[in-house]
This record gives structure tokens, sequence and C-alpha cells, in this order.
């Protein structure tokens, strides 16, 4: 039996274009699957950041992040620290003391200085970044370091964010070291105590740069 070549190529061409059509409608990776924003600050890394506050009587710290905004001044907007000296440094205006002030008073002393070369200047101070309010905790913890401090946080409640002790912490030998009035003071934490009820007084409210010692 022969079979006519016009026969052959006519079944080849039909198989090829069966295959193509086939082709063009597999679902590729994009159509297959949707990609999922990944959580972080924008850099590719999820490590946790320190909080931002809406509190409007908030004082400004040194080393915390401000976001500026000066509406249609995109040369003056920006996110910017305040520097260990407590100040900011801005277009036009240079140095501006912003630590001891609420983001409100900021923006004002920000907008009075803008008057001299704008017209009707709208200023908006926000604070993205506490880094100014930490407390920190040192010795046998299984996490050691600065962390945030957040309102009205204990004694008990830092350290049950430091991860737990290790097996050589001496948990009745706590102490909190505070400096006041320019000298050191030891605040004595009984963890076991305290955890029980019997000394309440000792879960005292952290201020900024206390440090939690565990022997």
């Amino acid at each position: 039996m022969k079979i006519k070549v016009p026969t052959i190529l006519a079944a080849v061409f039909l198989c090829s274009q069966m295959l193509a059509y086939g082709a063009s409608h597999v679902p590729g990776p994009a159509q297959s699957q949707k990609t999922e924003p990944k959580s972080g600050n924008g850099n590719g890394s999820t490590a946790p950041v320190a909080p931002s506050t809406a509190d409007p009587d908030y004082k400004i710290g040194a080393m915390d992040v401000l976001q500026i905004d000066v509406w249609k001044e995109p040369e003056i907007t920006r996110q910017i620290p305040v520097r260990p000296d407590g100040k900011i440094s801005l277009p036009l205006l240079n140095d501006v003391q912003a630590q001891g002030m609420t983001a409100m008073q900021l923006a004002g002393v920000i907008r009075d200085g803008l008057t001299k070369y704008l017209v009707n200047p709208q200023v908006t101070v926000t604070v993205t970044t506490i880094n100014s309010r930490r407390v920190f905790i040192t010795g046998e913890m299984s996490r050691t370091g600065a962390i945030p401090l957040l309102p009205n946080m204990t004694a008990l409640q830092a350290l049950s964010s430091a991860g737990g002790f290790t097996p050589f912490a001496r948990m009745k030998d706590i102490y909190i070291l505070r400096m006041e009035n320019g000298r050191q003071v030891k605040y004595p934490f009984h963890y076991k105590d305290v955890v029980k009820g019997k000394k309440p007084e000792e879960n005292i409210l952290l201020q900024p740069n206390d440090v939690i010692v565990v022997p």
C-alpha cells in the first residue's frame, strides 16, 4: 500500500498545529501562581522594627526617625533620624532642635522657619520609629540587649520578652539599674516573689535606659 506524500505532509502539519495550540494554553508560572507580597522593611529583610507612635504628647528623642512632609515641596519632604545631639538637618533651615518636642510642636517650628522662604508652608511631622525609648537586659537570659520601651512596661514584662533564663541565672539576685539625678540607683527584683505576688512593689514601671541585670 502506497501513501501519497501530500497526505503525509498534511498529517504532519495538523499535528504541529495541535501541539502549538496545546502549548499556548498551558498555564505558565505567571498564570498558575500569584506572587504574594513579602512582609518586611522594604530591603528584603523581615527583621522587626521599633514601633511608631500616634501619641500626640510623645516627646521626640535622639535616634527617633521622623517623617517630615512639606506640601508641594518634595525637596524638603523626607524621612530623617534625630541626631544624638537632638537635632535634625533640613534644607533652608539647617539644624533644627527636635528632641524634647512633640511632633506638632516641631511641625510648628519648621513651618515658622520656612515662612521666610515659602508662602504659607504646610508641614506635618510623624514619628515613624521610636529608638530613643529603650531598656536593656543583660546577663543570664536567652536574649540580651536593647528592647523598645512600651507604654507602662514593667520589669516583669520586659523579662518575659527576653526568651527566658539560662540554667545559670540567679533569679533571686536580679536588679534594675537607673540613673537618677546623676547617680546610679539599684532596685532589687526578686523574680519568684514577684511572680507569686509577694512583692508587687518590686515590679516597677521601667524608664528609658533602665538596665535589667540577671546575674
